[in-house]
């Protein structure tokens, strides 16, 4: 029993000694002028800084409107007889839209070309027996008083002639409008009448509404504190402005500014401004909720960078530069406009040095990394992370 006591603690004490002598060995480290191991080393994509025209945009929520709208209503009461165009269809100024029974209103401007006939018979009349009389008074035959009589006849009648013809005008706009017709280039909405039906001329609803949407309109809002330099923007040059999809990835058309309000919302702190746009597409539409994009100008060959380069941080926006011995210095920029993808920068790096895009959540200053270049100077987004 004691021997096998004594053999145990033999047995401890050599696993002790063994313990010592590992962690003796590990903590003197390596050999003196050894290198110390290199750390990890990152893979990322970069682009280098260049050069390049920038254009400056304004941005704001737009509203689609139709360039000219018309409900389409009866100017004269009678029963509906036709309706001469199909829902959604192409309209032409002049095509006929609708029919109203027109008997009435011919039978009315027979009425009135018939009692200018009259007379004008009796005017004729009158104007003969003036002449006559005319003669007769400078031999005697006739008093002067019959003379001034019938000379006040044919004036009477020569203004119920003129009478008579307004009438006949009169009768005829109104027999015109029984003949419904298109006023402006257009499409046709829905039906809100149907044939067979009394339409009046003080009724509201209207037969159908045509919108013109070749051009269209664009109405948006932006701060009042850019009303300055669009206006001397306008001075120099027509502006342009751009619809795009309301995710910003799709252009829909592009036009031109027509105008900027004549003043600011007071309650909102924000002027409105409309632009014309050709839609020949037909990619926009009346109501529609587009993104309005306004060119002011253009920054003419300045450094950029792509957004995705930029980070922030306490001391505002930097980028992760790889040097030439591929390890990375963190550079404070200074920014200037954001556009496309693309930052102005104007100050932090020199053109043509190389800025990491893809990768920077696992860099720090004097990292080395494995870079791969690419020539897509282009940015998923506008914004500044």
């Amino acid at each position: 029993m004691r021997k096998r006591y004594l053999t145990s603690i033999m047995v401890a004490a050599v696993a002790v000694g063994g313990l010592w002598a590992l962690l003796h060995t590990g903590s003197s480290g390596p050999q003196a002028g050894s290198a110390p191991a290199a750390g990890p080393v990152v893979p990322v994509t970069a682009v280098r800084s260049s050069r390049q025209n920038v254009p400056v945009y304004l941005q704001g929520l737009a509203n689609v409107q139709a360039f000219n709208a018309v409900t389409i209503k009866a100017q004269v009461d009678g029963q509906l007889r036709q309706i001469a165009f199909k829902e959604g269809q192409e309209i032409h100024a002049g095509d006929l839209l609708a029919q109203i029974d027109p008997r009435t209103y011919q039978a009315t401007l027979d009425l009135a070309l018939a009692k200018k006939a009259q007379d004008q018979a009796q005017l004729a009349n009158a104007r003969t027996d003036l002449a006559r009389y005319t003669g007769l008074v400078e031999k005697n035959y006739v008093a002067r008083q019959q003379l001034d009589t019938t000379h006040a006849l044919v004036n009477q009648l020569e203004a119920v002639v003129q009478g008579d013809e307004a009438s006949i005008e009169n009768a005829r706009v109104l027999l015109g409008y029984t003949a419904i017709k298109s006023p402006i280039d257009g499409r046709a909405g829905i039906r809100l009448v149907d044939a067979g039906n009394i339409v009046h001329a003080s009724d509201a609803a209207g037969i159908v509404a045509i919108t013109q949407t070749r051009p269209i309109s664009v109405l948006f809002s932006l701060p009042e504190d850019n009303v300055t330099r669009i206006l001397q923007a306008m001075a120099a040059t027509p502006l342009k402005v751009a619809a795009l999809s309301r995710d910003g990835k799709q252009l829909l058309d592009e036009g031109k500014l027509e105008v900027i309000d004549s003043q600011v919302d007071q309650t909102t702190g924000m002027v409105r401004l409309k632009a014309t746009l050709p839609n020949k597409k037909g990619s926009l539409w009346p109501g529609q909720f587009v993104n309005a994009r306004l060119q002011i100008a253009t920054l003419t060959q300045v450094l950029t960078i792509p957004v995705n380069a930029v980070k922030r941080g306490p001391r505002g926006a930097f980028a992760f530069v790889v040097k030439p011995d591929s390890t990375v210095d963190i550079r404070q920029l200074e920014l200037g406009e954001i556009s496309e993808g693309m930052v102005v920068v104007q100050g932090g790096i020199a053109e043509g040095e190389a800025v990491v895009t893809e990768g920077q959540y696992r860099l720090e200053q004097g990292t080395r990394v494995d870079m791969k270049m690419t020539a897509d100077t282009t940015a998923p987004s506008n914004k500044v992370e």
